[in-house]
This record gives C-alpha cells, structure tokens and sequence, in this order.
C-alpha cells in the first residue's frame, strides 16, 4: 500500500506534457497527491478526458485522489495596433479609450468599460505582467489619460492589471460560469477561484457550486489581502498565488504576505496552497536552483498545507523529475529537528468547542505517550481537519465511508485518506482503524493508536470522544466505550 513519508501535500498541474495515463500514474508515484486541472487552457472534451484518467489511476491505485479545477477568472487585455506593437517611452504620454480602431504609439483600446467607471487620478495600471506602468492623470467614462512612468514595449492582447482599485467585476465570467458547472457536473473536488476581491466572489461560486466542490480562493490581488479575513471565512481552503500578487504588489511585501496568510489558514484549520513559480526553472532544466529549492522549503516551514508546480509538471520538459524533487525536498524539511521547533512556536490555540478540545488533547496525548497514529473517523471532513490543524508528530488516518470526503481531504495536509465501510458504533470505528493502521503499515499488534470521532454519528463538527485503542483486534474488545 502506497504511504507518504510526509505531511505537505504536492499539487501537480496537467497539461500537455502531463495528459497520458502513464505519466499521470507516473507523477503519482513521484509524489503528486492533487492534479490541478487549469481551465485556462484545453478543451471540456480535453479537461473531462484527463479526470477520467486520473479516477482510472485512483481505482488502480486503491487510493484517494484530489483533483482540483482552477476556474480562469476575467482577463483584462488591451486592444491591438496598427504595427503589431509600440514601444512606450518613460515620460511619455498615452491612452486607454473605447474606440476600436487599432492603437499607436499615443494610444490604444481598453475593452473593459468597467476599468474606466472605477479609475481615479492618480490610479496605476500595469501592462504585460507589470513590465510596463502607467499612471492616470486624467479620466472619464470612456478614457484615461496616462504618463508611462516605466517603459516598454505594448503589443496585441497584453494583460493589463489595476492593483490600487477595486474593480466592479465579479470573479466569474461567462466563461468561469459555464466551466464551473461543467466540472461539478463532472465531479472534482474542489474549484480555484480567481480574481477574488471580495467574499461576494466566493459565496457567489459557492452558490452555483451547491456544495458539490469545496471552493479554494486564489489571493492575487491587494484587494484581497485586504478582505482577506471575509474572505478566508467565507472559503473551504486558500491558494497564495504569488506570481500575479508579485505583479500587483511590490515584489518585497509578497513574502510576509505569504507568511501571514498561511498563518491565518493555520489558525482557522483551513487548507492553504502556496503557488506559482515554485520550481520555474525546472520547465526547461532537470534541476531547479538553489533558490527554488529554498523558497519550497520556507512554504513547508510555515506550515502551508500543499505546495504547487503549475508549468513545470504541465508543460515542462521534466515533469516527473519536478514531481520529485519537490517530494524530496519536503521529506529532508520534515526530518530537521527546527522544522519541528517552528511549527509548534507557530501553534495558535485554539479550544472554542468540545471538538477543538478533544483534537487538541488528541495531539497532547500523542506526544506524551507511545502512540503511532491518530486515527479520524470523519464524514463531513471536521475531526480530520482539526486534527491536521494540530500539526501533531504522529501520522493522521481519516477514515470515512464517503469517497468524496476522502477526496477533499487529500488536499489537508498530514492526512491519510482511507475509504471504509460505515459504522454506527463507536467501538466497530476504532475495529476498523485499527485494521487499516496495519494494512498500510503505521503500526503493528504490539502497538497503539488514538481513535477520535463523533457521536452519534453523521453530525458534522461533533467530534466529542477519544480512545487510545491497541492495534491488536482481540484486545479492542476487552474495553473501551461501544
């Protein structure tokens, strides 16, 4: 049986170098436990093909597989020009209108009439991932009125990105809205949200959801950092999306940034993915640099739950190779004795309910005596993310009867997903936890485990009791509560 030898979860993003049964399988293997399915890019036919490998792999593999499809959110671009491109010079006046006609070196069009209904004098917009910056001076309706205070060349299409304003935009475009009931239809797990301002944006997805998919907030605009408390409530989970958040903000301020938002995830018990450019130059090398490898390891420092290769295993040259390497530097983080140190001072207490309690002695006990895992019997998915909100030093096995769970769970980080038979007795969940600690190898008969759940069963969030239970089944029987 196929076990983990860390908690930080790998997310790994499908593409064309990555959309065969062989690699998918082969990307498992090497240490991705989430495929991220990017509706940026392919076709439904394509994005429903790759799915269906991937719960091919997952019937082979006899193992929970998370899948997450990341919506694409509205793309702001400028308009074309007459000669393809322009060369801005700093200092130099130019304009964003409504007006069709192909732009030149004093202007072009800006298709997006709600830019121009939210800029004010002194706004910022930036064009072609922030190479070039221009500030308005002066604005209306339907124009704006800019000095290039950075240079470059603008050509067809660039994205264009307004970091100080709140856009009157919602985070779901017609496109969004139709891959998002198409991949609920198809059945994954959790939907990415992005261009999040807002948790407007996020209970809206929520809705159309229906609670089909758990939804996952991207966090690539200042506007979200700063609901970032609203917004983190009104989530399942968070993606730190430092790529467009490094566009939009001053590249120094992304790293505590990252830093703060992973903590406030920890605090709440919510899973939280930090992404983009984790390993970029692996796209095109069989190794990464030194500070690829570092910057990995600070986000597993910090406790994040899952880290992310987007291109690297999409559409890179090595896609297995960048699969491992970031198993591999997670398993040497977790061995080091001051990653140990970090995640407990970084512990926030929290003990607001029975449940918070029960999990939080559930860790205690671990630590105190010889257990070799805290066994989860979940439905809903509470009591394993409490427990993982715990960071304990044993393993974490979630058990729950509903694949779907399982699924969502896989994302969390520490836990080990197992689908098993329901249970209407307290005593017949810790007969099976028992059972599954030795199939997959955290324990033997000699040892023991700790058993949490919720009675009665089916309540979500009622984790009220805990057993520390021996992994012989014999011994099971002889006490403990039914």
């Amino acid at each position: 049986m196929l076990r983990r030898n860390r908690n930080v979860k790998v997310v790994a993003t499908l593409g064309p170098a990555s959309d065969k049964y062989e690699m998918i399988k082969a990307l498992f293997e090497a240490g991705a436990d989430v495929f991220r399915l990017n509706m940026s890019h392919g076709s439904h036919a394509e994005i429903a093909e790759r799915h269906a490998l991937i719960r091919d792999l997952e019937v082979e593999m006899s193992r929970p597989i998370c899948i997450l499809a990341d919506l694409q959110g509205p793309k702001l671009r400028c308009g074309s020009f007459a000669n393809g491109s322009e060369m801005l010079e700093e200092g130099a006046a130019f304009r964003f209108d409504l007006d069709e006609t192909p732009g030149d070196g004093t202007r072009v069009q800006l298709p997006h009439r709600e830019i121009f209904e939210a800029l004010e004098v002194g706004s910022t917009l930036l064009v072609n991932d922030g190479k070039i910056r221009l500030k308005v001076t002066d604005c209306s309706k339907t124009h704006a009125d800019m000095v290039v205070e950075v240079g470059g060349r603008i050509s067809n299409n660039k994205g264009v990105n307004v970091p100080d304003v709140v856009l009157p935009l919602a985070a779901l475009s017609e496109k969004d809205l139709e891959d998002l009931e198409f991949v609920c239809q198809l059945g994954v797990d959790w939907l990415g949200l992005s261009f999040v301002q807002r948790a407007a944006d996020v209970e809206q997805a929520r809705a159309l959801a229906k609670g089909r998919a758990a939804v996952l907030s991207k966090i690539e605009k200042p506007a979200a950092v700063k609901a970032f408390e609203e917004i983190l409530a009104a989530s399942d989970g968070i993606m730190v999306a430092r790529g467009d958040l490094g566009v939009e903000l001053p590249v120094q301020a992304v790293p505590p940034i990252q830093k703060r938002l992973v903590r406030a995830c920890r605090r709440v018990g919510k899973p939280v993915i930090v992404a983009t450019q984790m390993m970029e130059s692996m796209i095109s090398s069989p190794v990464p640099t030194r500070a690829e490898v570092s910057d990995v390891a600070q986000a597993i420092y910090e406790g994040a739950d899952a880290v992310m290769l987007s291109a690297e295993s999409a559409a890179g040259d090595y896609p297995i190779e960048a699969v491992t390497t970031m198993n591999n530097v997670a398993e040497e983080v977790e061995k080091d004795a001051i990653y140990r140190q970090v995640i407990e001072a970084s512990r926030t207490p929290s003990r607001t309910s029975v449940s918070d309690a029960i999990t939080s002695a559930a860790r205690e006990v671990a630590e105190t005596t010889d257990v070799k895992a805290i066994c989860c019997f979940t439905h809903s998915g509470t009591t394993a993310q409490l427990a993982s909100r715990e960071k304990p030093r044993v393993p974490i096995i979630a058990l729950t009867p509903k694949p779907d769970t399982a699924r969502r769970l896989t994302l969390t980080w520490g836990l080990h997903c197992v689908v098993t038979q329901e249970v209407d007795r307290f005593k017949m969940a810790v007969v099976n936890a028992a059972r599954v600690a030795r199939e997959y190898g955290f324990g033997s008969d000699d040892d023991k485990i700790i058993v949490t759940a919720g009675i009665p069963f089916n309540t979500a969030g009622s984790t009220n009791i805990l057993r520390v239970a021996p992994l012989q089944e014999k011994l099971i029987f002889e006490g403990g509560p039914e």
